[in-house]
């Protein structure tokens, strides 16, 4: 099981275009790898798309964003011009990654029991540490307001700091609430 403040597990996957992108890649920049089940379905486009939609914001900070699913490379390729993603996603078809980063497992749907893929999002420190992980995430509905926070800590403040705050849901609020303290030193 991955604990907050360790390393975060190595990867290297080809993204939608079949380039390959590893997590040392972006090292000194934050990384939100967000793992989702299946390109094309309603729950994991209305993700993609509240993650492209938080790009820019996400930039002044440093962060990038990578998705992972178990989908093809052509999948992905798909999905993000049919949707025109700004996003980039990782292919994980024999699921190596995705059990490492324990994104895969038994769940539960209206009773019946299976192994499938648990919608998960982890934040990466510019470190390469496990700063941030949320399991079990649930999809916004439908956006009614967001707020993301792009303020630089200032003189005395923590340097490592990434807050996004949470967008409102008529459900609650998404898993964009992103919020991490400095890693350890």
């Amino acid at each position: 099981m991955l604990k907050t403040g360790n390393t975060a597990p190595a990867f290297t996957l080809p993204d939608q275009d079949g380039n390959k992108v590893g997590l040392n890649d972006f090292h000194g920049k934050w990384v939100i790898l967000y793992a989702y089940p299946k390109d094309n379905t309603s729950g994991c486009t209305n993700e993609a798309l509240d993650f492209t939609s938080l790009l820019k914001d996400l930039a002044k900070l440093d962060a990038v964003v990578l998705g992972l699913s178990p989908d093809s490379v052509e999948s992905h390729r798909t999905f993000i011009d049919k949707h025109k993603l700004g996003v980039t996603l990782l292919a994980d078809p024999e699921k190596k990654v995705i059990r490492k980063y324990g994104a895969w497992g038994l769940k539960k749907n209206y009773g019946r029991e299976f192994e499938g893929l648990i919608r998960s999002t982890f934040l990466i420190d510019p470190r390469g540490r496990l700063a941030e992980s949320w399991s079990n995430v649930k999809v916004r509905i439908k956006r009614k307001s967001g707020v993301v926070s792009t303020r630089r800590p200032g003189p005395g403040e923590d340097q490592g700091t990434l807050e996004l705050r949470p967008a409102v849901a008529k459900r609650g609020f998404t898993h964009h609430r992103l919020r991490s303290r400095p890693p350890p030193q």
